[in-house]
């Protein structure tokens, strides 16, 4: 069954149409050939009108549906299913909510690790919806330096809601597992692309993304913090979470335009959950493109043009001393 947003209502009755009309075929002898090419005709036209003005908002809802696919979905089509999850920190557990291992791509070894959510209740909690605890950025991290080890380069792909914000998180030491990843990241000698598949939420996303190239699906968001904790600090209230994902600048278009991420790669029209398949296959279109640039080039030329990026990153204002009165 299809799960419907609430921006989507008209695409809902229009398959509910199709459907039906389905129905009727199957019943009797009726031809509705005809109208079945016009209702679906209208539905791809509709789809396409809808998803070609969604605003920050909409493209939030989006990247949190329930159909989108998830990092292992994208890893299984990256690698034709030639991945080998590897798993622990090696020193507290095994965190579900961080997946990563080696896999074949297009004949190429790739390193990959990403944030799994799961596909259904149960799966959510075990994956603990896709927030990995300090041992799952440490997993993340042993995984990086074992594909530098190999002279592998490494893809990640970021879907996190933020990293697990519990008691026992902090006690463990979720702070500094994050700052001890960007900090080894902006210094791995081998290539990293990281790939925002649906949610970046704070230092959770920015845990695996420091990169040579980061990339956003077209409906997917990438902030310091989401709409809804924004609305409820600014407002004391959820209720002006729209206003805040807009004055937040996080869809993909803004990231690019404030030239803090490096491309968009763009999903079926009705989203990534709309046609699976064919969104996957774009995005290892945008990897392969960039990977191919990226393995050329040597160790150190990879982390100074790396670190140079991400310096140069931001704005500093210099305020002019003011005038002291005579």
């Amino acid at each position: 069954m299809q799960t419907f947003l609430d921006f989507e209502k008209p695409v809902q009755n229009i398959i509910e149409q199709i459907e039906k009309l389905k129905e009727v075929a199957e019943k009797g002898a009726v031809d509705v050939t005809g109208s079945l090419k016009d209702l679906e005709k209208s539905l791809s036209e509709t789809r396409k009108s809808l998803y070609e003005k969604l605003s920050p908002w909409e493209r939030v809802q989006v990247s949190r549906h329930p159909d989108r696919p998830y990092a292992l979905k994208y890893i299984d089509h990256l690698t034709d299913g030639s991945f080998i999850e590897l798993h622990g920190d090696r020193t507290v557990k095994d965190d579900k909510a961080m997946v990563g291992g080696f896999g074949q791509m297009n004949g190429r070894t790739v390193m990959f690790i990403g944030q799994q959510k799961g596909v259904n209740t149960k799966m959510r909690q075990y994956r603990n919806f896709g927030m990995a605890n300090p041992e799952g950025y440490r997993k993340a991290l042993r995984l990086m330096k074992l594909a530098e080890k190999f002279n592998k380069p490494v893809v990640t792909l970021i879907d996190t809601p933020g990293a697990f914000p519990g008691l026992e998180a902090e006690e463990r030491g979720q702070g500094e597992a994050i700052a001890r990843n960007l900090f080894e990241m902006a210094q791995l000698r081998v290539p990293i692309i990281c790939v925002i598949i649906g949610e970046g939420a704070s230092g959770g996303a920015l845990g695996i993304g420091v990169g040579d190239k980061v990339l956003m699906m077209e409906n997917t968001w990438y902030s310091v913090i989401s709409p809804e904790s924004c609305s409820s600090i600014l407002w004391r209230s959820w209720d002006y979470k729209e206003q805040a994902a807009s004055a937040l600048k996080l869809t993909a278009q803004d990231m690019l335009s404030s030239k803090l991420i490096d491309g968009i790669i763009k999903e079926p029209v009705g989203g990534a959950h709309a046609d699976v398949n064919e969104a996957c296959r774009l995005v290892k279109v945008e990897i392969l493109k960039h990977l191919d640039k990226l393995v050329k080039l040597d160790g150190d030329k990879l982390v100074d043009l790396r670190v140079k990026k991400f310096c140069d990153m931001g704005v500093v204002l210099k305020a002019k001393p003011a005038k002291r009165k005579s």
